[in-house]
């Protein structure tokens, strides 16, 4: 009854329940959204956030790596430097040292040859004669007062004989070439410093003993090639050239010269024909020795490179050794 009074008396009255429960759901909802809102936000704050510390991690690793290749080129730079200072020493020192002993050698060579031929040609000058006393079971008596004397002759004579023959192939030498002269005929000229050192070699030598390099193998092997020429003249199919250089390259050289100046062939150079290539002394040595058996004779010759000259070919009748200089010694050491 009291309640219902109420109601009917004062409307407004009742109306306040229902709109406290609608402001109430009101914040409930606000609330709500509120506190979604709160949680979006910090999702995203995270999300970027991790985006910007991938980017420095990435970048940071990057900058590492710039700083370590740096010092990598930065060290291999430096290890360059000292390795082409190093090489620059070592091949200064290592020329110096070879120009050293190969112009110390050459002196010794030289002196050395020089000595041998003075001492010999001195040794010669006075030749004393041989008394052949007559074999006891020679048939035939022969009075003691009555020997036979043989003169040996000075080595600076070996060629006197010939020296008409020799003289001759001189003068051809120096007239125009006949490229078409016969095979082991010279076919080229030569000029009168080299005529003067042909004469001394075949004269005064003897026809052994060294020569000073013209200046170049091509120079020296068309000395070589007169020399040859003469040689066959004299000596005909009883002799053989033997020419020693230690390179194959040089040994190549030495046979295009010869083929063109003498006119010769592939078929001229090889053990059974005129002119034998060797890389070394040993294989001249046992050449020489088989040719001197048959009754053959052997005709050497050393190339400039060769720095030394093995005693044994010295023993030989006829050898030529040229003696490059200095610097033609070094630059064909460069060259092979």
């Amino acid at each position: 009854m009291t309640n219902t009074e109420i109601s009917d008396n004062n409307p407004e009255k009742q109306l306040l329940p229902d709109n406290s429960i609608s402001d109430d759901k009101t914040k409930q909802i606000n609330k709500k959204n509120t506190n979604q809102n709160k949680k979006i936000t910090p999702k995203n704050h995270k999300s970027t956030k991790s985006f910007d510390e991938i980017s420095n991690e990435i970048f940071s690793d990057l900058f590492s790596k710039k700083d370590s290749l740096v010092k990598e080129i930065k060290e291999l730079e430096t290890k360059k430097n000292e390795i082409e200072k190093d090489i620059e020493t070592n091949f200064k020192g290592q020329s110096d040292n070879i120009a050293k002993r190969v112009k110390g050698f050459q002196e010794y060579l030289t002196g050395a040859l020089q000595n041998l031929s003075q001492n010999v040609e001195k040794l010669e000058l006075v030749s004393q004669p041989i008394i052949v006393k007559p074999s006891p079971l020679d048939e035939k008596k022969q009075d003691n007062s009555t020997n036979n004397v043989v003169n040996v002759p000075a080595i600076s004579e070996t060629f006197k004989p010939d020296e008409e023959i020799i003289k001759s192939c001189f003068s051809s030498f120096t007239e125009q070439p006949d490229f078409y002269a016969e095979p082991w005929k010279l076919r080229r000229s030569l000029d009168s410093s080299d005529i003067e050192i042909m004469d001394d070699w075949f004269f005064n030598m003897g026809g052994r003993g060294s020569l000073e390099s013209r200046g170049s193998r091509q120079k020296n092997a068309l000395l070589s090639a007169g020399l040859i020429s003469i040689l066959g003249e004299l000596y005909g199919d009883q002799f053989q050239t033997l020419i020693l250089a230690s390179q194959p390259e040089r040994l190549g050289e030495w046979r295009r010269i010869l083929q063109d100046s003498l006119g010769l062939t592939r078929d001229d150079f090889g053990p059974n024909s005129g002119i034998v290539l060797f890389e070394r002394p040993e294989g001249v040595i046992e050449r020489a020795d088989r040719l001197e058996a048959n009754e053959e004779l052997p005709f050497i010759i050393i190339d400039a490179a060769e720095t030394s000259v093995e005693i044994p070919i010295l023993q030989f009748p006829l050898w030529v050794a040229f003696a490059g200089s200095d610097n033609e010694i070094y630059d064909d050491l460069e060259l092979n």
